[in-house]
């Protein structure tokens, strides 16, 4: 049994590889509306034609989750086109890269945390408005690595030489993001979900070096492993009267301390909002 997302539209980040392509192919099966949200439309093609074979409808909207302007106008066109939004699946990420993104940020927290604490903030009125809805976030066990989140960094370019621990850093803040998400949401109808995929074999580590890119996936699971637990956050429907958990091996798991302390998590929200120039509570 699951939630039934039939006729529901899910926007989805980063779907044209990896975990994203397999849990948007599975949603569609189930009847979902399909949005494919990421940078490239010629490489999501083979998705979108994928889903359509399916007799499902899919559509490609423009997304650089490192940009934040071209956060805005993805909100913009979505919004604009006067959709509901019932499933939101934050999936996109990088790992293994180093540098800073377009607007300045080290470029795993600005892609992975800050591009997509945006584009739920813009979209914030629409998911209320269709509620029930959920929000699904593709974090890691990484984040249990990170051994603080100082926020004074950010600004910085990458320091480590594999990007691992500015990684981890990302996915803890993906794991914040969530719980804090599910308590500005309480009562609205919107519950959250941060989840683990597994150590997956995806293009996320398309970054890391050789040799190290083709060892450590030797020890990984397939994609289609690996979307199992987003699908069950974004299906299962007894996770209706669930929020702002972290999920493994589609259940429930202790997040690290620094996941759990809700004082970091208000930090890393207000922090957020004053980077992306974003306030959760004003949007309209």
């Amino acid at each position: 049994m699951s939630w039934d997302v039939a006729g529901k539209v899910c926007l989805i980040t980063g779907a044209n590889t990896g975990i994203g392509r397999v849990t948007a192919v599975e949603l569609a099966r189930k009847g979902a509306r399909m949005i494919l949200a990421g940078r490239s439309e010629e490489r999501t093609q083979p998705v979108l034609d994928e889903v359509r074979a399916l007799g499902a409808e899919a559509e490609f909207l423009p997304l650089d989750l490192g940009s934040l302007a071209s956060v805005r106008r993805a909100a913009k066109t979505f919004l604009e086109s006067g959709r509901p939004l019932e499933l939101l699946v934050l999936n996109a990420g990088l790992a293994g890269f180093r540098g800073l993104t377009e607007d300045g940020f080290e470029v795993h927290f600005g892609t992975n945390h800050l591009g997509h604490f945006l584009l739920t903030c813009l979209l914030r009125e629409r998911l209320v408005a269709s509620a029930p809805a959920r929000v699904v976030v593709v974090a890691s066990r990484a984040h249990y690595r990170a051994r603080a989140l100082d926020l004074d960094t950010v600004r910085r370019s990458t320091e480590s030489v594999t990007g691992f621990s500015e990684y981890g850093v990302s996915k803890l803040a993906n794991v914040l993001f969530a719980s804090e998400l599910a308590r500005k949401l309480a009562g609205t109808g919107v519950t959250t979900y941060s989840l683990h995929p597994g150590v997956v074999a995806s293009d996320v580590w398309r970054r890391v070096p050789w040799p190290f890119r083709s060892v450590i996936k030797l020890w990984m699971i397939t994609n289609e492993e690996g979307a199992q637990t987003t699908l069950h956050c974004a299906t299962a429907p007894a996770l209706e009267g669930e929020s702002g958990l972290y999920y493994d091996k589609c259940a429930p798991k202790k997040a690290s301390r620094l996941a759990r302390d809700e004082a970091l998590a208000a930090k890393l929200w207000k922090t957020s909002e004053e980077l992306t120039g974003c306030s959760f509570s004003t949007v309209k």
